[in-house]
Formats: C-alpha cells, sequence, structure tokens
C-alpha cells in the first residue's frame, strides 16, 4: 500500500488494501510450514477479487452476484483460487477458511447465476457451521437454502435468527429479509425490512442500492446518512 494513501470511505471495494493481503498471503504460502489454511485464505481472497472489476457500474453503483457480468470476472485469479481450494481441502483437517473459499469456488465455477450448484453451496454451509458456528454463517446458508428451495423456506431461518435477537442490528440480515419478502410478493414485509437495513447501511453505494429497492416498491428513503 502506497505510504500516506486512504482508501475511500464510500468505495464497495478498497483495491490497494486487497493487492497487499493477496501479496502477504502468496509470502505465507511459500514459508514452511505451509498450512492448508493458508492456502485457504488466500484462495478466499484471490476468488473474491477475481469478481472486483464486475461488483460495481461505471459510475460507482454497486451491482449484486446475480447480476454481474461474469465475463468481466479475472479468469486467472479463479484458476489460482480453485487450485488453492483443492489444496487446502487436500489436507487432513482443513478449516473454516478452506470451506469458506471452496464456497467462493462454486459461485466462480457457474457460467451463470442460474447454473450456480445451490446444493453444493448448503452443503458446504453445513459443513463450515460445524467448524466454525454463528448467526452471521446461519444467515448465509439461509440464504443459499432460499435459492435452492425458494424464498419461504430461507425466510423462515432469517425470522428465526432475528426472532432469537442476532443479528439484530446487522444490516445484511435485515436486507436479507427485504430481499425474501419481495421475491415472495410480500411488499409491506419488504419495505419495512430494506428500511431498517437502510438505518444500518453507512456506505453510500449500499444505500443508494437499498434506496433504489425502496422506490421500486413505492416506498420512499431519506438520501442523507442515518
Amino acid at each position: 500500500m502506497v505510504a500516506g494513501s486512504v482508501p475511500a470511505p464510500d468505495a464497495v471495494v478498497h483495491t490497494e488494501l486487497t493487492r497487499e493481503a493477496i501479496r502477504l498471503g502468496r509470502l505465507l504460502l511459500e514459508l514452511p510450514p505451509a498450512e492448508g489454511e493458508v492456502a485457504g485464505l488466500l484462495a478466499l481472497m484471490l476468488l473474491h477479487d477475481s469478481r472486483r472489476e464486475a461488483r460495481t457500474s461505471p459510475d460507482g453503483e454497486l451491482i449484486v452476484l446475480e447480476e454481474q457480468d461474469r465475463s468481466r470476472w479475472n479468469r486467472a485469479l479463479i484458476a489460482e483460487g480453485t487450485a488453492l481450494v483443492r489444496r487446502a481441502l487436500s489436507v487432513p483437517r482443513f478449516g473454516p477458511y478452506a470451506i469458506q473459499a471452496a464456497i467462493a469456488a462454486v459461485h466462480a465455477d457457474a457460467a451463470t447465476a442460474g447454473d450456480t450448484d445451490w446444493s453444493e453451496i448448503v452443503g458446504l454451509y453445513d459443513v463450515l457451521l460445524t467448524l466454525s458456528p454463528s448467526p452471521v454463517v446461519e444467515l448465509n446458508r439461509a440464504v443459499a437454502l432460499a435459492m435452492r428451495d425458494g424464498p419461504q423456506a430461507g425466510l423462515q431461518l432469517v425470522d428465526a435468527i432475528l426472532a432469537r435477537g442476532d443479528l439484530a442490528e446487522y444490516r445484511l440480515a435485515h436486507a436479507a429479509r427485504a430481499d425474501l419478502s419481495r421475491r415472495l410478493g410480500r411488499t409491506e414485509d419488504a419495505r419495512a425490512a430494506y428500511s431498517r437495513a437502510l438505518e444500518l447501511t453507512r456506505q453510500e453505494p449500499e444505500r443508494r442500492f437499498i434506496m433504489r429497492r425502496l422506490e421500486a416498491l413505492g416506498g420512499h428513503a431519506k438520501k442523507g446518512r442515518a
């Protein structure tokens, strides 16, 4: 990272920080003993970084995974990351980073959003929950389950997480509830959940994305920061 440079606070991806993290990950991988989780972490970073150019529009607007132009994904990084996933999973005891990287690799392997192997992703989240149980992992699994079994199945799980009091202040939990409600045609529930997500969101690209969702539902949103 260039001395004195500071990532833009509203940037979706901090490119210099990501590149530095990947550089350090490659260095660590060369040092003995090169553990599986080092390979898993580096694979995870590479696979996420492979989608960097497709995550935002030319004017800086957020583009969600299912709407990204996959021709803009970096295939060299995907190939490197996928090879590292195989290496990370080849050890007798692999860890959470290896499983998260495997999930990212399944996404990367799909030519279109509709080709994604959601059953494989749900299964990987089941493994991740045994290795590193947390409400956030539960939430991610619920979203994957919704993609496999339909929005109602996912919404039940998201509601159960929120009913426990977990993730009450986590914007992505409310955004997930909003999206699933929207897909089910539950407009009022979707508006309420998007509004709560907006209250908890600080990055401007995310805020604008949520506001567009609200406007599409006929809702109104304040444009200032929460």
